[in-house]
């Protein structure tokens, strides 16, 4: 059943807050999750966006000014234009492909694999390279070690709320995903270089990390590495 978006919500104290909104893809029903991060010097960074109205742009601009909005994945650029004329004074990046798919979107970077200057003291990043039907850009956030995604898991099964009965047929019949975190079907789907897939992936567990904020499905705060390590194993080589 389609929810209804819920207002922004603080999930680190002072660090990070999250929305979610309800989205309807072919057929299917499930809720996307949009991350704010207030970097160190104050300035928000807003990471794959949702949906904006008055709400929530005064709960966002109590918090700070908007500086950075990024797009990063293959899938999560479509409210970035209602975000850029929210906060014009924002640069926007993008993970890299959106350009091509979308050359009306404005931007100002493309997201590469090594963390930009702009907040290089407070996140990492990695650009999931290897796949060729969806890219990502994987980010650390060092403070509160947390790890923040969009596709690269999805963690959807019994207790996550706003599925329908399509969704779960896919995730539990086709994909095998249901309460199994794993990697979006068009990744499970699209892996043609595991040797850079595995490159990019091995560099994320590097990380020092206790939590995976993800864009669908619910939060992983428990043994997350090992979660990583379990829904990543196909391109990691280590599937039994």
């Amino acid at each position: 059943m389609t929810g209804t978006a819920s207002p922004l919500r603080e999930y680190v104290p002072g660090q990070i807050w999250l929305k979610e909104y309800p989205i309807h893809y072919a057929g299917t029903d499930f809720d996307a999750r949009m991350t704010v991060v207030r970097l160190g010097d104050g300035r928000l960074w807003i990471h794959s966006p949702s949906t904006i109205d008055a709400e929530t742009k005064e709960a966002i601009a109590a918090l700070g000014p908007v500086a950075f909005i990024v797009a990063p994945g293959s899938y999560h650029y479509f409210h970035v234009p209602s975000w850029q004329q929210a906060f014009p004074d924002a640069d926007t990046y993008i993970c890299p492909g959106i350009e091509r798919k979308r050359p009306d979107l404005h931007f100002d970077w493309i997201l590469g694999d090594r963390a930009e200057r702009a907040w290089d003291e407070d996140l990492d990043q990695v650009l999931v390279r290897g796949n060729r039907l969806i890219w990502e850009t994987a980010f650390l956030h060092r403070a509160s070690k947390t790890l923040i995604l969009v596709d690269l898991i999805e963690n959807i099964g019994d207790e996550t709320p706003h599925t329908n009965w399509a969704l779960k047929f896919w995730w539990k019949a086709v994909f095998h995903m249901w309460n199994n975190p794993k990697p979006a079907p068009e990744y499970q789907i699209g892996w043609k270089d595991k040797a850079a897939a595995k490159k990019s992936l091995e560099r994320i567990l590097e990380w020092d990390f206790e939590r995976i904020v993800i864009a669908h499905g619910d939060l992983i705060e428990a043994d997350a590495k090992a979660v990583a390590r379990r829904a990543w194993q196909k391109p990691l080589g280590s599937e039994q």
